[in-house]
């Protein structure tokens, strides 16, 4: 076994690996950048090595610092977690030419995976199901056109070396066909220095389903289930689970002995994933083999007490699996949600900037439960929450990678068990200074058909054509987070009130009856008439009453915290609340299961007298094109002087590895420039002014 080992990848991924290796007693030597000197993978390292500067391609990518790294701390092996090098198969190849051991398949099985025309006809050859398509390089937009009118609309377009949603698109005519093979096979060539394009028919109503395997250097490949991944965002997967709610017992068994195949046909060695696009009638169909770790491995994990990483080591080190297929038992649900460092009421702009309050849920869960050594796990501790991530609290989200702030996965007996410890779980997670998409999630989770299981990859995009608004949050009873208002400014009160060396006559006075006022913006409130009670047994209970409704909540939380655990009418709840600021000392901002609403909590005669108050607009704004998110202005399209027409680009501006086009959303005439290509924008920052 490894006595060191070195992790070539950053954040969460790094910090996972790091905690099973030390569970091993092996020791670990971090690699990082200069934005990342303070980060938690570098902290919690035995070693750490610098790489060069912030940009990836000048530090995670170069491929000859971290083998130097590796020989000059001592390390052994090389792990190199997802994304960045994970699948370049010239950096495993180099590896072990260098005498290292690379943590993961060797070369030969990550080329033939690794290009999507080759990997189908390896497929096909293995007697795994491939969808219809043609799998040599288009050449032009018009020879696409003609392909995709013989396999019949819709079809998708996929770049050879593609991933992560980059290199896709869907055409459903000549004229998207026509503009997606180009928008394609540009953005192949500048992301991945390969503009191979090739065509495949589009299942509609389609599943994402993937099939984790785990192969030794003996020959021996095996499958860990399946997890559902059709909870997608623009290609990009949002909630994972294992098992899947859609397939039944014999396409499970059908797909995974097919991904074995696969697998064996490759000669695999070390964690992969054979991802599949399943039909409404259960037909499945091989869309790419993964061959690295996934983001979404925890789940699998949980419903088969496996470490995973701890598996890739010891196959690396030439151990064969200690166990067999007939061991492997599926105990429970496993969910995971990514959460992420963007604003879901923005368009999910990337939102980057100093982690003010990072309080994550209690995790219960470890990496796997328990090592199978030839008998399956029997436990079934359902209640644990696990929380996977590279940040704390205070540090910084920089911009120049991806979104991820962390992972959060639950476990639980069967599926509704799983969905409602997440949405607690997600209730409980604290994070301030940047914003993220836990609302989003919430809402995703409430969704009746996300309950039912009556979903498909076009779900998001199904429900959610305009964008998620806050409107789209749902809630079970939104009067009870008036009531929570109202309930922490009573115990407020009552506090103050007990303060010693009071002036005789000032005393703060107990009230029993506010108004709770919602402020749903531009000026609009909704007032409710509240009663609060005498406390009943103790300082941390009352009886509120709104809106015909009573809610005996108790609640032990400092008045202080972010977080409050309590309970309502006897029924536990977790919700979040924060004081106002100094020119509204009484509004409190209340947040639960995804519902986030601005109150304040107001005597009857305060209330009147505000409702006195003009509504002060915000500036108008309408004449500039302002910066959405923080990032690197990257280009400027337009000149002063200029007449630009609807849709037309104005600028493109870098942020956590994504171009994002800012286009004209009326015509305009542009009056001056703001901003320099190569400046780095705040949010909101001015870039162009229009006449």
């Amino acid at each position: 076994m490894f006595t060191k080992i070195l992790i070539a990848n950053r954040g969460e991924i790094a910090c996972r690996v790091i905690k099973t290796a030390q569970k091993m007693g092996i020791k670990t030597v971090a690699v990082y950048s200069e934005a990342d000197k303070d980060a938690r993978h570098v902290e919690l390292a035995d070693e750490s090595v610098l790489l060069g500067p912030a940009p990836s391609r000048e530090s995670y990518l170069v491929a000859d610092k971290i083998i130097a790294a590796a020989k000059q701390t001592g390390a052994q092996a090389i792990h190199p977690g997802y994304g960045f090098l994970s699948e370049n198969e010239a950096f495993a190849r180099r590896v072990e030419e260098e005498g290292l051991v690379f943590i993961g398949p060797k070369h030969h099985s990550i080329a033939a995976m690794g290009d999507k025309i080759a990997s189908k006809k390896l497929a096909g050859a293995a007697q795994v199901n491939t969808i219809p398509g043609h799998n040599e390089p288009i050449l032009s937009a018009e020879e696409a056109v003609g392909i995709a009118q013989g396999i019949g609309y819709p079809v998708m377009i996929k770049a050879s070396a593609g991933g992560g949603g980059k290199g896709l698109r869907v055409a459903f005519n000549d004229k998207e066909c026509f503009e997606g093979f180009t928008s394609c096979r540009n953005e192949a060539r500048n992301s991945f220095g390969d503009d191979r394009v090739f065509m495949e028919k589009f299942v509609e109503e389609p599943r994402h389903i993937e099939i984790q395997v785990l192969g030794d250097s003996q020959g021996h490949v095996l499958y860990l289930w399946e997890r559902e991944c059709s909870i997608q965002r623009r290609h990009q997967k949002v909630i994972e689970e294992a098992p899947s709610p859609f397939i039944s017992e014999a396409t499970r068994k059908a797909m995974g002995e097919q991904a074995v195949a696969l697998a064996k046909a490759v000669k695999y060695q070390s964690a992969g994933t054979v991802e599949f696009v399943v039909g409404k009638d259960q037909s499945f169909y091989f869309l790419e083999m993964n061959t690295r770790l996934q983001v979404e491995h925890p789940v699998t994990e949980c419903i088969t007490g496996l470490d995973l990483v701890e598996q890739m080591i010891r196959v690396a080190a030439g151990e064969p699996l200690a166990f067999q297929q007939s061991d492997l038992k599926r105990e429970g649900w496993a969910m995971e949600c990514r959460i992420n460092a963007e604003d879901p009421f923005r368009n999910f702009l990337p939102s980057t900037g100093r982690l003010v309050r990072y309080q994550p849920p209690a995790a219960a869960l470890e990496q796997g439960r328990e090592t199978l050594q030839g008998e399956a796990y029997a436990g079934g501790n359902f209640g644990g929450v696990r929380v996977d991530t590279g940040v704390y609290d205070g540090g910084e989200i920089p911009m120049y990678y991806d979104s991820m702030i962390a992972k959060l996965i639950v476990h639980g007996r069967d599926r509704n068990d799983a969905i409602a410890k997440m949405r607690e779980a997600l209730n409980g997670f604290v994070i301030r200074g940047i914003s993220s998409n836990i609302p989003f999630q919430s809402a995703l989770l409430a969704h009746p058909d996300f309950v039912s299981g009556n979903f498909n990859t076009g779900f998001i995009a199904q429900h959610y054509a305009q964008g998620f608004r806050a409107e789209d949050v749902p809630h079970d009873d939104p009067l009870f987070l008036m009531a929570l208002a109202a309930f922490i400014r009573r115990k407020t009160r009552e506090r103050a009130a007990g303060i010693s060396g009071q002036m005789v006559g000032h005393e703060v006075q107990l009230d029993s009856d506010y108004v709770a006022v919602l402020h749903q913006g531009k000026g609009d409130v909704l007032s409710h008439p509240v009663h609060v009670s005498e406390s009943l047994g103790h300082a941390g209970q009352a009886l509120v009453q709104v809106g015909g409704k009573r809610y005996a909540i108790e609640c032990q939380s400092r008045l202080s915290d972010i977080r409050l655990v309590g309970t309502v009418n006897g029924q536990p709840f977790c919700a979040q609340a924060e004081r106002g600021t100094a020119k509204n000392p009484l509004a409190y901002r209340i947040s639960h299961n995804g519902l986030s609403v601005k109150v304040t909590v107001l005597s009857p005669r305060a209330a009147e007298l505000m409702a006195l108050m003009p509504y002060k607009a915000p500036p108008d704004t309408s004449k500039f094109l302002l910066s959405p998110m923080p990032g690197l202005l990257a280009h400027i399209a337009v000149v002063p002087g200029q007449v630009v027409q609807a849709g037309e680009r104005l600028a493109v501006i870098e942020a956590m590895k994504m171009e994002n086009i800012l286009l004209a959303t009326q015509d305009v005439k542009v009056a001056e420039v703001l901003a320099k290509p190569g400046e780095s924008l705040s949010v909101d920052q001015p870039i162009l002014r229009f006449e």
